[in-house]
């Protein structure tokens, strides 16, 4: 079990298999079910970030946002252009 350095500093050990046990109360204040899928990113400062699955896609939906106009749907901008597509392929 980690120890508490402060609320949001835990000390964790690595086990044989190089596993390491997230305390419950980290595992309840990120909303983390058994199963759920971490992200490790190793930091160039030699630090490593631990994120949730949700977190990552978050983030990568927010990097992408301002590229799609208010009110376009790429889905059914995609379903349009291959529909285009099939009725040239037609003609």
């Amino acid at each position: 079990m980690g120890q508490v350095l402060e609320k949001t500093h835990y000390v964790l050990q690595v086990g044989s298999k190089g596993r390491v046990v997230l305390p419950a109360e980290v595992r309840a204040a990120l909303g983390l079910q058994e199963g759920d899928r971490l992200v490790a990113r190793l930091r160039e400062d030699g630090t490593l970030e631990l994120l949730s699955f949700r977190e990552v896609v978050r983030r990568v939906r927010g990097l992408y946002k301002d590229l799609v106009p208010p009110g376009v749907s790429l889905v059914e901008e995609l379903i349009r252009e291959r529909r285009e597509e099939a009725r040239r392929e037609e003609e």
